[in-house]
């Protein structure tokens, strides 16, 4: 394809192993430890008493091939009180920060880790590489159904290779300051870190910070070609936001479907109804509620919601918008089954 994959390699080489162990800190939780020059990272399994271990080789045997777990730093597992009893796996590899330059050249696309690769800190390559596939996915689908046009598959590149390339960005820093060398990073890591980080998350809103961070669940296309408009503080190019109902019904529910639909709260006027039956599409009528204002969204606003889950349309006014937006990018929104002309969702 003759992409460039720009970055670079970390000198040190890191293992990750599965292991059966004793100590404190095999309690069940994810344990995190920093000293003056090594990290380990501490993934509870399944078990009790395994886990998967995430560290660095010690310097002097990183020229070797034929590593073994004897090789690893064991100051940290020392200090933590681990005992590793038994070794089930063990694996090393270098540390690479890449973005290629760009996700797409005429029919052929790039995502996962053919597109960026970084360091695991956060563990955040899952979910970008997934994150990649439904984004890509559905656009593909639509336009091999005639569902859609070209201008679909065009929207790719710029909605996800801008948060890849912050991602790699913001990996690339936490990972320096956890294998840096020097005074100042040895001072961060046993110093700045144990005092800072444990006061930030004695407050709720930077708790909920980290969880939308590193659920990803705050990633927007905002900027896209596809967003279009705002509701209440909800703008096109958003994650729809949860609403939670009673009974354990939520407005998440009709997701599944992975198609466009269109999403009411409150009061559904008639316009927005004859607006959706004409084009074939799927209207969710929800009751209006405390959580869905918490949430951001606007009572009786007119959400159309991608089959991603993010919102594409959003107009405080209705769906007059609505024939201009499908034109533009060819939709059509009738499934291959016969449907109801719109469905509603009761949500109480």
């Amino acid at each position: 394809m003759n992409v460039g994959f720009p970055g670079g390699t970390y000198a040190h080489i890191f293992y990750v192993a599965d292991v059966e162990a004793r100590g404190r800190a095999m309690n069940g939780e994810l344990n995190l430890g920093l000293d003056e020059a090594e990290f380990l990272a501490i993934f509870p399994l399944e078990g009790g008493e395994r886990a998967r271990l995430v560290g660095s080789v010690k310097p002097d045997a990183e020229t070797r091939l034929d590593l073994t777990f004897n090789d690893v730093e064991s100051r940290l597992l020392n200090r933590l009180g681990i005992t590793v009893d038994r070794v089930n796996w063990f694996s090393t590899y270098r540390v690479h920060h890449r973005v290629a330059k760009q996700f797409r050249v005429g029919r052929a696309f790039l995502l996962g880790d053919a597109a960026h690769i970084h360091s695991p800190v956060g563990g955040q390559g899952m979910n970008t590489g997934i994150g990649d596939a439904v984004n890509l996915a559905w656009k593909l689908a639509a336009v091999l159904r005639t569902r859609g046009n070209f201008r679909l598959l065009e929207s790719y590149e710029p909605e996800r290779i801008a948060f890849a390339r912050r991602l790699v960005e913001t990996t690339d820093r936490a990972f320096e300051i956890a294998n840096a060398d020097g005074s100042l990073a040895r001072f961060a890591r046993t110093t700045l870190i144990p005092l800072l980080l444990p006061a930030f998350f004695t407050f709720r809103v930077a708790r909920r910070l980290w969880f939308r961070t590193i659920s990803q669940t705050n990633v927007n296309y905002r900027g896209s070609d596809l967003s279009d408009g705002f509701a209440g503080s909800v703008q096109a190019g958003d994650r729809l936001p949860w609403v939670r109902g009673e009974a354990g019904c939520d407005n998440f529910a009709g997701l599944r479907s992975l198609s466009w639909q269109a999403h009411v709260y409150g009061e559904t006027r008639r316009e927005i109804e004859e607006t959706c039956s004409q084009a074939g599409l799927s209207l969710q009528r929800f009751p209006w509620s405390a959580a869905a204002g918490n949430a951001g969204i606007a009572r009786g606003a007119f959400y159309l919601v991608r089959p991603d889950g993010y919102v594409g349309l959003a107009n405080p006014h209705g769906g007059t918008r609505l024939g201009d937006y499908q034109a533009r990018f060819g939709l059509i929104f009738s499934q291959a089954e016969p449907q109801p002309e719109h469905a509603a969702v009761e949500c109480g």
